[in-house]
């Protein structure tokens, strides 16, 4: 079962292992992020990312350092890790890692309401789906070649084949459950669901008793 966690923002992991390299203050943090690609995989922006520092400052998990002045730029606090930031980091690390968790994806909730929509038309939207997966996939690849070009180790793209994967994977699934929703037997079977019970007047006797025998 997931711990309880005094911010439970993913961003506030990301700062904490930002930390853990060295202090910085929180426009550092962002620019880190943003050259690093993670802003990827993790949604914010300038309020939410000082929003989440502050978060983590009040719960002693990171501290202030110093404040930086300088004549061209506002003055900016520089934020440190403390050891239960440290504590709390390895913690969630663990956690995240380890143990799967029930994420609820809007595909997941489109997919178990499918019904509501005509197999012919879901097809179609299945089709325009695996289309954008094709792209994202593309796109990915792309960022990839990139990032090993410029000598990065593959150990630090693993969130780009894992999402890699999860395309490929997702894609291959659309394109089946399209297949199998243009099927004629498949389209068959829902419109025999659909179709209204006729309802009973009365009840009527068990025929098998009235001509005295007894049901085999």
């Amino acid at each position: 079962m997931a711990k309880r966690r005094k911010v439970a923002n993913p961003l506030a992991l990301a700062v904490l292992a930002g930390l853990l390299k060295e202090p910085m203050h929180p426009y550092e943090l962002g620019r880190r992020l943003m050259e690093s690609g993670k802003s990827r995989h993790i949604r914010y922006n300038r309020g939410s990312l000082y929003m989440v520092v502050e978060q983590l400052r009040k719960a002693g998990f990171v501290t202030e350092r110093e404040t930086v002045r300088d004549t061209q730029r506002p003055e900016r606090t520089v934020y440190a890790i403390t050891d239960e930031g440290r504590a709390e980091l390895r913690d969630w690390m663990h956690e995240s890692v380890a143990l799967p968790r029930a994420e609820y994806p809007q595909f997941g909730v489109a997919l178990s309401l499918l019904g509501a929509l005509d197999p012919a038309e879901a097809a179609g939207l299945l089709d325009r789906r695996s289309e954008a997966l094709a792209t994202e996939a593309d796109e990915v690849r792309a960022h990839v070649k990139d990032a090993v070009d410029h000598g990065v180790a593959w150990a630090l793209l693993a969130e780009e084949e894992y999402r890699l994967t999860l395309l490929n994977a997702e894609r291959r699934f659309v394109a089946r459950l399209a297949k199998s929703l243009r099927h004629p037997d498949h389209i068959s079977v829902p419109q025999e669901l659909l179709r209204p019970v006729p309802k009973r007047t009365r009840q009527e006797p068990d025929r098998t008793y009235r001509a005295g025998r007894q049901p085999g």
